[in-house]
C-alpha cells in the first residue's frame, strides 16, 4: 500500500476568507506581505472553459518574482474567492487570456504598489473579458 501524497497547505486571507494562490506569501524576504489584491471575475465570464489568469509579480522593473496561472473555472469551485498577498512595492500584472474564441482575448492589468500604501490596503482587479470582436481594426489607416 502506498502513502496519499501529502497535499500542500491552502493559506486563507484573515481579513477576507478568501484563498491565496498557492506561493503567494513571503514574496521578498524580510518585507513583509501586507497589500492582498483580490481577483474578482465576471459571473458572465465564468463559465469560460479554457479561460486563465496570468498573475505576476515584479519586485522590481528587473525581477519577475513569481508567476502564477489560475484557471477562470477554478474560481466557482471555491465561493470565497481568491487573491494574492503582496509587500508595499513593486508591479503586479494580472492578464485575463482566453485562447478559445478566434481571435483570442487578452485584457491586462498593472497594479503599481506604492511603498507608502498603508499596511492592509485591499485591491480588487475585477477580470470582465471583453465581447466578441466582429473584424480586425486597421490602426494605422482610419
Amino acid at each position: 500500500m502506498t502513502a496519499p501524497t501529502p497535499q500542500p497547505e491552502q493559506f486563507r486571507s484573515a481579513g477576507s476568507n478568501r484563498y491565496v494562490i498557492p506561493g503567494w506569501t513571503n514574496l521578498v524576504p524580510g518585507t513583509p506581505d501586507t497589500i492582498e489584491i483580490q481577483l474578482d471575475v465576471a459571473a458572465s465570464d465564468l463559465n469560460r472553459a479554457q479561460a486563465s489568469l496570468l498573475i505576476e509579480y515584479w519586485a522590481t522593473p528587473e525581477d519577475m518574482t513569481l508567476q502564477s496561472l489560475l484557471p477562470v473555472r477554478a474560481i466557482p469551485t471555491v465561493p470565497e474567492g481568491w487573491c494574492v498577498f503582496v509587500p508595499a512595492q513593486g508591479r503586479v500584472m494580472v492578464r485575463a487570456i482566453d485562447p478559445q474564441p478566434n481571435p483570442p482575448v487578452l485584457a491586462s492589468h498593472w497594479i503599481n504598489v506604492d511603498p507608502a500604501t498603508p499596511a492592509g490596503t485591499t485591491v480588487h482587479v475585477k477580470v470582465d473579458f471583453p465581447g466578441p470582436v466582429n473584424q480586425a481594426r486597421n490602426l494605422l489607416n482610419p
